[in-house]
């Protein structure tokens, strides 16, 4: 979501380096033109790694750049130099974002502290030099191994704000001058509707120990189901602590205070049972305005019993101290915030052992997947070495006893990966 240059969703695509090929190279002396393979490995592809970063607050830079590939591995070297490996690329994200698999929905991991590192994505592995490749029977292998490529992958950045006390409430009612007077944020002030686009954070001190307190933008009625700012900003309040809601207890715009409080709670139960189950202090504001006092008394007779209530005037500084010192009093018996839990999870590579057979519109059997994958990597069509344990897998893996099931006869053209030929 984007109002105001503030984003806290986004959708990216990322992919890991391909991983380098090896080198298929061999020794060479004056007078002796070959003595030996000394190919050398592939470098391996670059990762994808995210890093929480406390003095970021929201999504915004990955609005206008949604694609990043990290450095492919270099090519292995003669004389068994391996090829340099690829560039990482570290994307800076705030605290409490979730990443999840944009497929599936499934949370991959939860970045929640300052300088928290996660590999999301491991770059590919570099190929083989044709000198890992020499045996006792084999003393001048003429083939290497292709480097492993990765897939991309959409992701979906999630940013859900991490503090202990959520101020919550109709628009207008104070929120904003509420967290302006006990803490050092400065957020945008004045007398309409809305004036708050995104969370507001400030660090509220209490003697020698503080608490981080957080802005919501005002919700309305069918916030739950997306109405007006809706789950865009319900969403950041769901591990919140606990809860502060902030009543316009004067009733200066001809709102009912008892109306408005219900209905806010409503929304909560609606969005959250849990959100709806969070410990609540309740700050009617402006309780300095002439009239005040009946809707307070009105509040203390209904809920008294069933909320700790605290009157002040935000404006004028009134009372906040009373509830800063409330706050803080259950605050210190609440757990921490907890982190949320990836599910179970693995970003997807093709099985190696997997194949799939069909004919084409020229009725050639193609066999396709992630055994082709792996051939394709480990095969050189000019090498007989290579040629005789291409032809071993393929008998091994169960290939051509399925080609025979599906009517394949000797003289059938055949097509695995790049290669083509009559199947005998």
């Amino acid at each position: 979501m984007a109002k105001n240059g503030f984003t806290d969703r986004v959708k990216i695509t990322v992919k890991a380096g391909n991983g380098g090929d090896g080198m298929n190279s061999f020794k060479a002396y004056k007078g002796k033109p070959a003595c030996g393979p000394d190919g050398g490995d592939g470098g391996d592809g670059g990762d994808i790694i995210f890093v929480g970063d406390k003095n970021m607050h929201d999504l915004l830079a990955f609005r206008y750049k949604s694609k990043y590939l990290a450095g492919n591995g270099e090519r292995g070297g003669s004389n068994q130099c391996s090829g340099k490996r690829g560039a990482d690329v570290i994307l800076k994200v705030p605290c409490g974002t979730l990443i999840r698999d944009m497929d599936t929905g499934k949370i991959v991991t939860d970045v929640y502290e300052d300088g928290e590192t996660h590999v999301i994505l491991k770059g590919g592995r570099g190929g083989k030099g044709n000198v890992r490749f020499t045996t006792a029977r084999r003393h001048a292998p003429n083939f290497a191994q292709k480097g492993h490529e990765t897939q991309p992958h959409g992701l979906i950045l999630e940013m859900k704000v991490i503090a202990d006390v959520g101020l919550v409430g109709f628009p207008n009612v104070g929120k904003s001058t509420l967290l302006s007077k006990i803490s050092a944020a400065k957020p945008k002030i004045a007398d309409y509707h809305f004036t708050t686009l995104s969370p507001n954070l400030g660090v509220v001190r209490y003697y020698d120990d503080s608490f981080i307190a957080a802005d919501i933008p005002g919700l309305i009625e069918g916030a739950a189901e997306g109405a007006g700012l809706g789950h865009a900003f319900l969403r950041h309040i769901e591990r919140t602590r606990m809860l502060c809601h902030v009543v316009d207890i004067s009733g200066v715009e001809g709102r009912d205070p008892l109306k408005d409080f219900e209905a806010i709670n409503a929304e909560l139960k609606a969005y959250s049972e849990a959100l709806a189950a969070l410990p609540m202090v309740v700050a009617l504001n402006k309780c300095d305005i002439a009239g005040a006092q009946e809707n307070v008394e009105k509040f203390r007779e209904k809920y008294g019993k069933q909320y700790t209530i605290c009157e002040l005037s935000a404006i004028g500084g009134k009372g906040t101290d009373t509830l800063v010192a409330w706050l803080w009093d259950l605050l210190k018996d609440l757990p921490p915030a907890e982190r949320i839990p990836a599910d179970e999870f693995i970003f997807e590579e093709a099985d190696s052992t997997q194949f799939e057979i069909f004919i084409d519109e020229n009725g050639c059997y193609v066999v396709v997947g992630g055994l082709v994958d792996m051939l394709c990597r480990n095969v050189v069509l000019n090498n007989p070495d290579s040629m005789n344990y291409f032809q071993r897998v393929l008998k091994l893996r169960g290939v051509f006893k399925e080609l025979e099931k599906m009517g394949c006869k000797a003289g059938d053209t055949v097509i695995v990966g790049d290669v083509e030929f009559e199947y005998v």
